[in-house]
């Protein structure tokens, strides 16, 4: 998900400088940390890791998550990996030159990899760490190939069988999830969803009856028409917007599909990066109980079209569209 890089963080904390002092320090804390057995796996399982990425033998792909917003939630190992890998292949640049300026990490070769040049660009980074290069990759803001470029690399790579090491971070999707107030125990990434309503109707109507929390992004311009397609076709089932997540002005969203909407159509603009997040459609179960044609009206009064009203009252009474359609014309 793409978001800007630089946060602003509170005046006290002078993080680049408290980072560089915490990784000069982390090896050594690190065997100072309990003397049982577990603390001494630990302990060896610290040295392992850093002695793969300070190796020079061998080659890895490093999957890098970067902060969605707040830097103050970059990881340590992170920074680590970015201050000794050979190459950096990221999204845009520019974003990534003023993360590594941000963390005083200077004169590290930055290559563009994104949606436009990955095809051929992944080829070239696979060549690289064949070669025995120490390569991360990087997303403007989140975890990479997590609905950003990535996949196609890390696909070669393995094919390749070539290490693949994930670095974890910040995950917009999971974040979201987690403070929205919806079921955990199960859910579904979708990614963003079409542009077109059309499409975009399709694709709810795909996620009916998948038993999880359902979990998009959108764009701040797309937001409002998402909500109604939503509600004119998996009806009003409780939904969490979230918005701007950990830089200055995050938001939760929190209410039925028809409540969110409403607050957001009140409002002259949507800015921001968004997560939507739908839940289970346990609220629907009573909708049989209305007669057809009531159930109809009732979903075209909630912004769905007339066709789409009697394809999802047909499909709540397990019937056909045409068997609904007889019906409606009978009780004429």
């Amino acid at each position: 998900m793409v978001a800007a890089v630089l946060v602003g963080l509170p005046v006290h904390v002078d993080a680049h400088v408290v980072v560089r002092d915490l990784l000069d320090r982390a090896d050594v804390a690190a065997f100072e940390v309990g003397r049982d057995g577990e603390g001494e796996q630990q302990q060896r399982q610290h040295a392992a890791t850093i002695a793969r990425v300070s190796s020079s033998a061998a080659g890895a792909l490093y999957l890098v998550a970067t902060p969605i917003g707040n830097l103050e939630d970059i990881t340590l190992r992170a920074l680590r990996v970015l201050r000794e890998c050979d190459l950096i292949a990221c999204e845009d640049t520019r974003r990534t030159r003023q993360l590594l300026t941000h963390f005083e990490i200077h004169g590290k070769p930055l290559v563009s990899y994104h949606e436009h040049n990955e095809a051929e660009r992944a080829a070239e980074l696979v060549e690289r760490v064949r070669g025995g290069a120490k390569v991360a990759l990087a997303s403007d803001a989140g975890t990479p190939a997590v609905s950003d470029p990535g996949y196609r690399v890390v696909q070669a790579a393995v094919a390749a069988g070539l290490e693949v090491v994930p670095i974890p971070g910040p995950v917009a999707a999971v974040t979201a999830l987690a403070a929205s107030g919806l079921p955990t125990d199960a859910f579904c990434f979708r990614g963003f969803p079409p542009a077109k309503q059309g499409q975009r109707r399709s694709l709810f109507e795909s996620c009916r009856d998948e038993p999880a929390t359902l979990v998009f992004y959108e764009a701040p311009h797309r937001i409002v028409a998402s909500l109604r397609d939503l509600l004119a076709t998996l009806g009003d089932r409780p939904v969490a917007v979230a918005r701007e997540l950990t830089k200055l002005h995050e938001e939760f969203l929190r209410g039925s599909a028809s409540e969110v909407l409403a607050t957001l159509e009140a409002r002259d603009r949507v800015k921001g990066e968004i997560v939507l997040l739908v839940g289970r459609g346990e609220a629907s179960a009573a909708a049989p109980e209305l007669p057809l044609e009531q159930r109809v009206q009732e979903l075209i009064d909630g912004g769905a079209s007339h066709m789409d009203a009697l394809k999802q009252a047909a499909r709540e009474r397990g019937l056909s569209k045409r068997e609904a359609y007889r019906l409606l014309e009978g009780s004429k």
